[in-house]
This record gives structure tokens, C-alpha cells and sequence, in this order.
């Protein structure tokens, strides 16, 4: 564990220390391949579609970086996944289905995927391409969603039609945040006039014989591939945030890379407050414990936030009467009203004692009446059994 008094100031902030990344890195891919060998030992049958790396410990079990922040990292609820490029991509598997959703018309972008500029080695992957209109018309089903989710392993999305998803796609792909669509752009890209100032881009067209506003196929394939491999980020009002940034096939200098690129680009970029909301920053597996990398000394932002006790602040904090907790109600005296007996208790069973005991005393008990009806029921119970088996013998 490093605190804060060991990390390297920077100008934009504390950074955190590499070699502490890497000693967290490789301590967490030992102990995940530790107890993979020892859930295999202790495993009756054994997998015979198991790899030699799956007993090992290596493969595709995900590796995750975890941020704690002292306030919320955001206000509300963001379905629009954020991106940070990684120097080790987190999916270059050749077999990947992409599914690219755009805007109108989709003729145009598959003509850029069919295109003999863009790379064959990602035509291969993007496996199906459709707009927004055609994607409300033919996936309107619970049942055609469920299919569509289960056919691609990733999930595009043009920006200019990103945030109208949602709706679209329902909470199939949205109530978890394995495939929700990635946002990129596949707008042709601005030029730049004499004055070196980015001119305005072309308002888009609707299909036809008309100009499309769709970028080139070298870039959409550059937009593709930077968003498949990146690091996701899915913002929410919480203050623990986690990012998937490795597998447990990796090595720890693969691992310790991705976790370096992804903690300085998600406190300068998404925290608010930066480095002073962070709280601490750990590693772990899916079924591992967290190892921290980097701890604060302060756990607070501001010193406002901490309120001294026995001050004002403290005082207006506190409830303004105490709970009744661990006392015995005290039970009424014959001819008590329950009045007499209120200051005992909290204001909000002052009323119940008045509403339910003010109209009439409790009722006596008296046992030798109890008794004599139980055994009244015992005869009759007795009677009904001989009835029942004098009338079967019969």
C-alpha cells in the first residue's frame, strides 16, 4: 500500500507510483493463478474442454481497477459509456462480432465497411451494420432484442444518435453495463481553412443521391478499433467506481500499464475535484479481494465537511430527542391514566398510549376460565374422533 506522502507531485497532481502498480499487478495475477490451481484440485469432475492456461490460471477472468472518491463522481446516471485509449487493447479477438448502429442511411456506412480501404481484418468482425430507423422497425420485441444482444459481443453507436438508444433498446442492454453501445464518430471530419480554424461540418442528408455526412473508411476503421479496445467508463451517482483494464492471462507489465493510463486519465478526466475527491485506488479480480495502490490521508474534501464535537454544527446534527432503545416499557397501573406515564416515553408513542388505551382499561385475565375452555375443547375433539372412527369401522 502507498499513501499519498509517497506518490510523485506533478503539476496537474499527485501520481501514483509505478513500481507500487506493478508489485499490486503481479501480486493479484499470483494469487488469481494460486487459486485457480486450487479450485481445480478440489473440483470432483474435471472440465475436459478445460486449456492447459484455463488450469493455470490464465484467460479471460477480467481484471478490474476500483476508484473510491470522497463525493459522488457524477449527479446522475450516464448511459453513454466514457472511452480511454489503453496501450494493451481489451478485445483484439479475431472471432469479436461487432454490431455498428448509425444514423440514416445505413446503405452508406456499409458501403465504407465493404469499402477495399477499410482493414479486412475488421470487416470480418463487423458483422452487422443498421441504422436508427431500421433498428426501432425490426428489433421492437423483447424477444428480438434478447437475440440481437446475444448475436454481437460489441455494440457501436453514432454519436449524433447515441443518447436516442436507450429507448430503443430497452433495458435489455442497459440494465447491466456488459453491452451497451460505445459511442464513435463517424462524421466526416472537419477541415481546416487557411487560418488553421476547423471549419463547420456539412449538414447530414437523407440517403439517395445526395451527400452523406460519413467520414472515410480508414477512419471509420480507426474509430472502430480505438473503441473496441478501450477502457469503458459508466458514470453514476456513487462514489466507487470500477473499470475493467486487464484479463488474468496477462503479464504484470501489461496489466500495470493499462492501470497506470487508465487511473491518470479518469481523475483528470471524470473525477470532480480531480486528485482531492480521491480516495483510494485498488485492483482486483472478479473473485479476488481488492489490493490497494493508492491511499489518501485525508478523508475528506473540504474542511467544512468535518464538524467538530460538541460544536454548533454537531448539535444541529443530532436528533432533537433521544430514542427509547434498551429500556423496558413500563406497564400501566390499574386506574393509571395514560397520561401520567407519558414523559416516559418518546413523542411518537405518546399518541398510540391515548389513542388506544384512553376509552377502556385493559380487560383481566382469569385462568380458571382459560382452563375450563381448553378442556371443553379437548372433549370435543376426543367426541369427534370416536364419531369419525366408529363411522369407518362401520
Amino acid at each position: 500500500m502507498s499513501p499519498s506522502k509517497d506518490v510523485v507531485v506533478r503539476p496537474n497532481g499527485p501520481a501514483v507510483d509505478p513500481d507500487q502498480i506493478f508489485r499490486a499487478s503481479k501480486a493479484l495475477l499470483a494469487h488469481m493463478k494460486k487459486a485457480s490451481k486450487e479450485k481445480a484440485a478440489n473440483t470432483d469432475k474435471k472440465n475436459l474442454l478445460a486449456t492447459s492456461e484455463d488450469e493455470e490460471g490464465a484467460g479471460d477472468r477480467t481484471i478490474w481497477l476500483t476508484l473510491t472518491t470522497k463525493r459522488h463522481i457524477a449527479d446522475s446516471r450516464n448511459l453513454k459509456p466514457g472511452k480511454i485509449p489503453v496501450p494493451h487493447p481489451l478485445n483484439t479477438d479475431p472471432e469479436m462480432g461487432i454490431c455498428l448502429i448509425t444514423a440514416e442511411p445505413q446503405r452508406a456506412y456499409k458501403n465504407l465497411v465493404a469499402a477495399d480501404e477499410f482493414p479486412a481484418e475488421w470487416r470480418r468482425r463487423v458483422t452487422r451494420v443498421i441504422d436508427i430507423g431500421k433498428l426501432k422497425a425490426k428489433f421492437k420485441s423483447y424477444e428480438s432484442q434478447r437475440k440481437l444482444f446475444a448475436e454481437h459481443d460489441v455494440f457501436l453507436g453514432d454519436t449524433r444518435i447515441i443518447n436516442r438508444l436507450p429507448q430503443a433498446l430497452g433495458k435489455t442492454f442497459y440494465k447491466t453495463t456488459a453491452k451497451r453501445p460505445i459511442p464513435v464518430d463517424v462524421q466526416a471530419r472537419a477541415r481546416k481553412d487557411a487560418d488553421g480554424k476547423r471549419a463547420k461540418r456539412a449538414p447530414a442528408s437523407k440517403g439517395g443521391d445526395k451527400e452523406v455526412n460519413a467520414c472515410t473508411p480508414a477512419q471509420l476503421a480507426g474509430e472502430i478499433e480505438r473503441a473496441a479496445g478501450a477502457a469503458l467508463v459508466n458514470l453514476s451517482p456513487t462514489v466507487h467506481t470500477a473499470i475493467r483494464v486487464g484479463y488474468a492471462g496477462w503479464t504484470a507489465e501489461q496489466v500495470a500499464a493499462n492501470v497506470e493510463t487508465v487511473t491518470r486519465a479518469l481523475v483528470e478526466r471524470f473525477v470532480p475535484g480531480k486528485w482531492r475527491n480521491v480516495r483510494g485506488i485498488y485492483v482486483k479480480g472478479s473473485e479476488t479481494a481488492a489490493l490497494p495502490v493508492w491511499l489518501t490521508e485525508e478523508l475528506w474534501l473540504e474542511e467544512k465537511d468535518v464538524v467538530a464535537d460538541g460544536s454548533e454544527e454537531a448539535k444541529a446534527l443530532m436528533p432533537a430527542e433521544k430514542p427509547n432503545i434498551g429500556k423496558k416499557r413500563k406497564s400501566l397501573e390499574e386506574g393509571a391514566k395514560p397520561e401520567d406515564k407519558a414523559g416516559e416515553q418518546p413523542a411518537q408513542k405518546k399518541a398510540k398510549l391515548r389513542t388506544t388505551r384512553s376509552a377502556a382499561k385493559l380487560p383481566e385475565s382469569d385462568d380458571a376460565k382459560l382452563d375450563k375452555e381448553i378442556a371443553d375443547r379437548k372433549a370435543a375433539l376426543r367426541k369427534q374422533k370416536k364419531a369419525a372412527k366408529k363411522a369407518v369401522d362401520v
